[in-house]
């Protein structure tokens, strides 16, 4: 299988850490950005950021960054269409995003996300978790998303549609099962950050 492209999503408000990018937080040595980075870094044949306002401050980085195209928060919808059409200006066929704010996910995230998509036309694939009350939960931030598929999605927003699941249940979405939910932990809080650490 070809390695898709990655896309790291940054462009959430950050209202429960009090603003800015959480992604630059430091967790251990390093930024959660760059934690997320190293994960991601070697599924994937390139990465992009999207993320919004100056691009400037991740220069650092080295990472092409793409802002969404639609007006207002519209949520991570907007960062997949940002970053499917970097990705068709790249030639690609397929994107894999993950939350820059979730250092722990899977290091063999992609190629099992290509792996539950296999004998679709368009593979379109979210990562789940058990929960032993709703049962299979999923991750509307990692996913595998087609190309083929962006302007479909330009329009869905543009309709208002913002839950991630609806619009992939409307494809015929798939998904991908890990065991481990604790992989897919989130920092939202300064305390979700002192979790992170003892995790580390």
């Amino acid at each position: 299988m070809t390695p898709p492209l990655g896309i790291i999503l940054a462009g959430g408000q950050a209202t429960r850490m009090g603003g800015g990018d959480k992604g630059m937080l430091r967790l251990g040595n390093a930024t959660l950005l760059d934690h997320v980075i190293a994960r991601l870094d070697p599924q994937v044949d390139g990465l992009a950021l999207n993320a919004n306002g100056d691009p400037g401050r991740f220069a650092h980085l080295d990472l092409p960054v793409v802002a969404d195209s639609v007006d207002g928060f519209a949520g991570p919808l907007a960062g997949v269409l940002a970053g499917l059409d970097w990705a068709a200006g790249m030639g690609a066929d397929s994107i894999v995003t993950v939350a820059a704010d979730t250092p722990f996910f899977p290091c063999d995230l992609v190629p099992r996300l290509q792996l539950a998509g296999e004998g679709m036309n368009r593979p379109l694939v979210l990562a789940a978790t058990p929960d032993p009350k709703r049962g299979l939960v999923r991750h509307p931030t990692f996913g595998l998303w087609p190309v083929a598929l962006r302007d479909d999605l330009r329009m869905a927003l543009h309709d208002g549609v913002r839950k991630v699941v609806q619009w992939s249940d409307r494809h015929g979405g798939r998904m991908a099962e890990f065991a481990d939910e604790a992989a897919f932990f989130n920092v939202n809080t300064p305390d979700d950050l002192a979790t992170a650490e003892a995790m580390l």
